[in-house]
């Protein structure tokens, strides 16, 4: 897939099961580095994971269609593979993301506790998915999306309904989703709620929200690539007097 931001009507996900070469063929090393990463942050958790197979983006008549296998595997060959430098390009990191904007119009965006794997980087609510994401033979990455929205802010599907469509960044193995959900508080009404929704959890995965305005509130330490892409996108789109971010095909 040619890296770039995108827009589709729908996404078709299949569960398509299978081995992985690259988990087989460097077990030894994969589980080397997972112990030091386990010594690094001990509440890691080697659950499993769900990565893309197949992954490409059609135009339909009825909009854009993002289409693509997930297979499982184990939660620690997935992090060798990122850590490695995603040797086996035919996969993808394929996950949704609640873009999620305040009645005021600030985007919502989440910083990762310290225990966490991304300890400090900044971006909207997401996880990869995981079994728990899968309704018969396909991967439902809206399901996932409302859920890791609801575990990780405390914003429930229903108080921030999404929008229809999604906007779909790619940034070599990454395809982040993102569903543009709208809650009906004002930025500084929402962060504070966020942060007693935090407080309460001692597992919490996010430490605060940051709400971001405009492209100087972009932190380019912090903020993964297709975050920043997303965000950039959206205020371009804004200066140029467009509707946030109208929908249009790939």
């Amino acid at each position: 897939m040619r890296n770039g931001i995108f827009s589709v009507a729908r996404i078709e996900t299949a569960l398509k099961p299978g081995p992985w070469d690259f988990a087989r063929d460097e077990a030894a090393r994969i589980d080397a580095h997972w112990r030091e990463r386990l010594a690094e942050k001990p509440k890691l958790f080697d659950g499993r994971v769900l990565l893309l197979r197949e992954a490409e983006i059609l135009a339909t008549p009825d909009g854009g269609l993002l289409r693509g296998g997930f297979f499982e595997t184990d939660f620690r060959n997935f992090l060798a593979w990122r850590d490695f430098g995603f040797p086996d390009r035919a996969v993808y990191n394929c996950f949704s993301m609640a873009a999620l904007r305040s009645r005021d119009g600030a985007w919502l965006l989440g910083e990762s506790g310290a225990h966490t794997m991304n300890a400090g980087k900044i971006y909207f609510a997401a996880g990869t998915p995981d079994p728990n994401d899968i309704r018969g033979e396909t991967v439902d990455l809206a399901a996932s999306v409302a859920r890791e929205m609801l575990e990780e802010t405390g914003f429930s599907p229903e108080e921030a309904p999404p929008a229809p469509g999604w906007r779909i960044v790619v940034a070599g193995q990454k395809i982040a989703c993102m569903q543009l959900r709208f809650l009906g508080l004002p930025a500084a009404q929402a962060c504070a709620r966020a942060q007693e929704f935090i407080a309460d959890d001692p597992q919490a995965e996010l430490a605060r929200l940051h709400a971001v305005r405009g492209a100087a509130d972009i932190d380019a330490g912090r903020m993964p690539d297709f975050i920043q892409i997303f965000l950039r996108d959206a205020f371009a789109a804004g200066a140029a007097g467009a509707k946030p971010l109208m929908l249009r095909r790939p």
